[in-house]
């Protein structure tokens, strides 16, 4: 079809080349360096531009596909962007946990995710199971002690009906977190063959592996990583399961891989879309009869890596964005996590808000509606061609060195992926990665400590580790909670303002927000014209910390004033707001201890100014 002629209008804004756009930024950035300025780069390197155009577009090949057709970037749906609304729940108490996945079942979920740990015969599971039609609602089992049973139970149940749901069988995630096999591999496999065959007669729609990729995800791993190591996971099963003699295509729609969605919200659009490319071009090397076995099954999880425990309604608006982006990805279903798991078990309130997120996106938004809305974005378009290209060169390196087995018993990802947390802790350290609430802009006087449960906590099981992003900083505040809860004072900082109105000010916001993340008492003075005042207030404040808030140049006044105040009061810790290298040497002698500023590593900072105050 020819394309449509440009509108008459158009012709009054005459084309302007990339050549002209680049020498106006150069222009306009007066000598600057134009990489340093412009151009950033993601935790894997890949290079984001300050803008794209068409031009970009024109070397990828997946552009020019249709939604429906290989290698399904574009999604597997041709008429809507429909998903299942799923909601998941880890309650081991039968009876509790079908009241809550019916009771969401009534609210609007179209999935649900049950935990059989506590299931031990068919009829149990038949209990569970109690008044939730498997054939209406998909039915996803989380967690199971023996899933071939399990599996055999819930067919002899659901005889008759057409069955849409998944068992979280992957004994090679096992294998990755706990850094051995539940069993052995070999018995692992041959119940994966069990499995296999009795879904295949049976419940075709039944998914029965799973690969957990969020697995590398709340590990901290890099985008890039998280595909790379998911695919070749889920490319040990074809391989092994091939070889017992099974076609690919008879695998393929019996899998499913669940992976984990982030708050950087472009980034994770490209990365699901870049996800379908790359496992249909696996996919497609063991000869499929059929083009559909090159389809990939789409569970997302939103995020519990970058989830806090301070300011938690800030994770309602992360799980929001993560969830839209797994929208508008085109995945098939979405487990929005209730805002409140870092810290408890979420209640009655935080599912219903969890399940009308969704609801909201599909129903009020209609995000279901359309199919693939990102495609020809110039920005993701060429954003998941680069995350597919970086993904798949770490996916073949991954496979080079013997596949996904050798490489998670030679240590290759955990140490991989803990390379990369370096990079993000420190990132995080530094507050060049942001978390509302915890790391910067703190909700002052929030306490949490009381609220913990111990059913929150992340373990480090032997393998792969998960952690939390933001659990470092929490761990400073937790300590001064605790610290108060022993009796002692919490402890005071006195922002002693001096002379320039802007920097002054300036400075002592900056330095708020610094010792509100760790929970600190703060309060600010009144401006001062005469430093003695300043002085005089912080001593009657009887702060543990007084930071001195002024330009660079007045600091030099404010000598006399810190040897005053180390005078009267030993132990108070003074510290510049700021980095006057002219005057360093002689604040220093004056008495003061600390500098903060923005290259300041804030976590080593205060963890320091914690244990000056015998915090711990």
């Amino acid at each position: 079809m020819e394309q449509e002629k440009k509108p008459e209008f158009l012709k009054d804004f005459p084309a302007v080349s990339t050549q002209e756009w680049e020498e106006k930024i150069h222009e306009d950035l007066k000598g600057a360096d134009y990489e340093k300025r412009l151009v950033w780069k993601t935790t894997d390197g890949i290079t984001a531009r300050p803008y794209y155009r068409s031009e970009h577009l024109e070397s990828l090949s997946h552009v020019g596909t249709l939604p429906g057709e290989a290698p399904f970037v574009r999604g597997t749906k041709t008429r809507d962007n429909d998903w299942d609304i799923r909601q998941d729940f880890e309650e081991e108490d039968i009876t509790a946990a079908n009241a809550l996945a019916r009771n969401a079942i009534e609210k609007g979920v179209q999935a649900v995710g049950l935990n059989a740990l506590g299931a031990e015969n068919k009829s149990q599971i038949a209990a569970l199971l109690e008044g939730i039609d498997p054939s209406r609602t998909a039915v996803h089992f989380i967690h199971g002690k023996d899933y071939p049973t399990l599996l055999n139970q819930f067919l002899e149940i659901a005889e008759g009906k057409q069955c849409r749901g998944s068992l979280n069988f992957d004994p090679l995630g096992y294998f990755l977190l706990y850094g051995q096999p539940y069993g052995n591999l070999g018995e692992n496999m041959e119940q994966a063959v069990s499995l296999l065959k009795s879904a295949m007669t049976k419940q075709p729609a039944f998914r029965v592996i799973t690969v957990n990729g969020q697995h590398y995800h709340n590990a901290g791993a890099s985008i890039v990583q998280e595909l790379a190591f998911s695919l070749s996971q889920g490319n040990e099963y074809l391989a092994t399961l091939t070889s017992k003699g099974f076609r690919v295509d008879e695998i393929t729609p019996l899998m499913q891989f669940r992976l984990a969605v982030g708050s950087n919200y472009f980034l994770e659009i490209a990365k699901l879309r870049a996800v379908k490319i790359l496992w249909s071009k696996i996919v497609e090397q063991y000869k499929p009869a059929t083009e559909s076995a090159r389809k990939i099954s789409l569970h997302m999880v939103t995020s519990t890596w970058n989830k806090s425990v301070y300011d938690p309604y800030v994770n309602l608006l992360r799980t929001t964005t993560e969830a839209m982006s797994a929208a508008i990805a085109g995945v098939d279903s979405i487990t929005v996590n209730p805002f409140d798991i870092t810290f408890k078990k979420s209640d009655d309130f935080s599912l219903r808000v969890a399940r009308n997120q969704q609801i909201v996106l599909k129903h009020e938004s209609y995000f279901s509606k359309v199919v693939d809305p990102a495609a020809g974005s110039y920005y993701i378009e060429t954003l998941t061609d680069s995350i597919a290209s970086a993904a798949w060169d770490l996916f073949v390196a991954t496979e080079e060195m013997g596949g996904f087995v050798s490489a998670v018993e030679t240590g290759f990802i955990r140490e991989a992926i803990e390379k990369t947390c370096q990079k993000r802790d420190m990132d995080i350290a530094m507050r060049k990665q942001v978390f509302i609430g915890t790391n910067q802009y703190p909700s002052a006087g929030e306490r949490m400590l009381d609220k913990l449960q111990p059913t929150a906590r992340v373990e480090d099981l032997g393998g792969l580790r998960p952690y939390r992003g933001p659990q470092a900083f929490e761990a400073i505040r937790l300590a001064v909670e605790n610290h108060e809860q022993k009796g002692f004072d919490t402890p005071k900082v006195f922002l002693l303002t001096y002379g320039n109105l802007v920097m002054r000010k300036a400075r002592a916001g900056f330095s708020t927000n610094f010792f509100g993340v760790a929970g600190y008492e703060i309060r600010e003075g009144a401006g001062y014209k005469n430093p003695a005042d300043g002085v005089k207030d912080a001593l009657a404040y009887k702060a543990d910390i007084v930071v001195l808030c002024s330009s660079d140049e007045e600091y030099a006044e404010l000598l006399e004033s810190v040897a005053q105040i180390k005078k009267a009061a030993p132990k108070t810790q003074v510290v510049v707001a700021g980095n006057p290298r002219e005057l360093m040497e002689q604040l220093d002698q004056a008495g003061v201890g600390h500098f903060i500023h923005l290259r300041t590593n804030a976590l080593e900072a205060l963890s320091r100014f914690n244990a000056i105050l015998d915090i711990n």
